[in-house]
């Protein structure tokens, strides 16, 4: 007999209902519904349409019920930083801003003069972001007042679906308004900004069962599944699926526009050092620690196919990597954290107007500026992975590739550059460690170890293994093009 599960991955542009089943020691994860989670712009905002994601989500699980097999459990993972909020009856206030939203712009200065930087990131061990929940609620105006529960966006349809109200410890942590030390939400902090302390919901831990789906959920699905608050941030849901060994030094790296590049402790790293190198903390599964810091990604190259394709010049990613590949290697590079990079606009001028800034040859066709952007960001990784290592005085002997938005060349490069055998994790990674930590609270796997072997037997990941000696040259190379940090 099989036991299955249901894990809602919601991304911020594509939303998936996944069934996970896990039948004699093998999970086997597949896709059941997808749907396009696209922001509204109104007069209000940027928002999320929370009432189509809430309709698509019931969809999978009416098409799931269609089978007529028990379904054990359900959660849902998201992004962090957003939220919603609900009356004190549990009806939802609208709207639920997106995080580009502009009315955050400027609030920085009014938060910081409440509560300085120093004082906020010795709370929380989160880097500053105006994105950041923290800086979102500053900007909010009376609908605080009304409010009943606050909920991530995660916890927020687990909420929906079960009529419970409780935050799970990962999400809560990526707020910049939860103490991950005192392992509660920050007084000291919800005083300086006069937050209403009403509406933080009590933090869970992952694994925590919140009760059974709603009858007219249940009813209209025919399911009767235990809803669970399983890992709700994915960083941390696909933490906890990965099949590492104890005691092994390891770290992880999520590609994207922007990247998140880190490693796990067992206890919060919050100090000057720290702060200064910009590091975050994020609380996981079993009270573990992912210590991170947030990078340019793929922004810089994404900025270049849509300045290309303006020009009828576009080609597909596959055509560009091929260019890359046969492109010299080394040929220039580029300090990724420029604040030129940060905007958009024509980014292949900006890269040449580096590149001649910095005597470097200066790549002018799609090929050269492509390899360019790939070998700078990997470049810029290992200065990170140098800091990480510095910081907590771990050796990394491997680096496990989250998400869905890595590549073939850019895992090779970040090998190389790294020179540590990199680990490309299943795309689904965030659904395994969801489904994994639903199974470890159910009962039905006894240890996590045993989840990890199962993981380990289940879900085929590729590992590169680094080769080229050239890239210690390119490194000192890169070092000479970027700016001294503090440390």
């Amino acid at each position: 007999m099989s036991n299955l599960y249901v894990a809602c991955d919601l991304g911020t542009a594509v939303g998936r209902v996944m069934v996970g089943s896990l039948h004699k020691g093998h999970l086997m994860v597949t896709e059941a519904h997808r749907f396009a989670n696209t922001p509204i712009q109104d007069k209000e905002g940027l928002q999320w349409n929370v009432a189509q994601i809430y309709q698509e989500i019931v969809e999978g699980l009416r098409g799931i019920g269609r089978q007529e097999e028990p379904v054990d459990g359900f959660s849902c993972t998201s992004w962090g930083s957003d939220y919603i909020l609900f009356e004190p009856n549990g009806a939802l206030i609208t709207p639920a801003f997106h995080h580009n939203d502009g009315r955050t712009n400027g609030v920085s200065k009014h938060v910081l003069s409440k509560a300085p930087w120093e004082t906020i990131y010795e709370e929380t061990g989160v880097q500053l972001s105006s994105a950041n929940t923290l800086f979102q609620l500053a900007a909010e105006s009376r609908r605080l007042k009304r409010a009943g529960h606050l909920l991530s966006v995660a916890d927020g349809f687990n909420f929906l679906l079960s009529g419970v109200p409780q935050t799970e410890v990962s999400q809560a942590s990526t707020t910049q308004l939860f103490n991950p030390q005192a392992n509660a939400w920050s007084d000291r902090l919800l005083q300086a900004l006069q937050l209403p302390a009403k509406l933080f919901q009590p933090v869970v831990p992952g694994g925590t069962k919140l009760g059974p789906l709603r009858a007219n959920v249940a009813e209209e699905t025919k399911l009767e599944a235990q809803v669970i608050a399983s890992c709700s941030h994915e960083l941390s849901a696909a933490l906890a699926g990965l099949p590492i060994t104890s005691g092994e030094g390891w770290g992880f790296i999520w590609p994207g526009e922007w990247t998140r590049l880190g490693t796990v402790l067992e206890t919060p790293f919050i100090n000057d050092a720290s702060r200064e190198m910009k590091f975050s903390n994020e609380v996981g599964y079993r009270g573990s620690v992912s210590l991170y810091k947030r990078a340019m990604g793929f922004w810089i190259f994404d900025e270049c196919q849509r300045f290309w394709a303006a020009q009828d010049r576009g080609l597909d990613s596959e055509v560009l990597m091929h260019l890359a590949v046969s492109a010299p290697p080394f040929e220039a590079l580029i300090d990724p954290s420029d604040p030129r990079f940060l905007t958009p606009g024509d980014m292949p001028l900006k890269i040449q107007a580096f590149c001649k800034e910095t005597n470097q040859q200066v790549p002018r066709k799609p090929g050269p500026i492509t390899r360019c952007v790939f070998e700078s960001l990997a470049l810029s990784y290992r200065k990170t992975l140098l800091e990480i290592e510095y910081l907590t005085g771990m050796q990394v002997a491997r680096l496990f590739v989250l998400g869905k938005s890595s590549n073939t060349l850019s895992n090779n490069f970040i090998a190389n550059a790294l020179q540590v055998p990199v680990v490309v994790a299943t795309a689904d990674a965030a659904a395994v460690g969801n489904i994994i930590v639903q199974a470890l609270a159910l009962g039905h796997i006894k240890s996590i170890e045993e989840a990890r072997e199962i993981v380990r037997q289940s879900c085929k990941m590729e590992t590169i293994y680094p080769y080229a000696s050239a890239w210690q040259t390119a490194y000192d190379r890169f070092v000479e093009l970027t700016p001294v940090q503090a440390s």
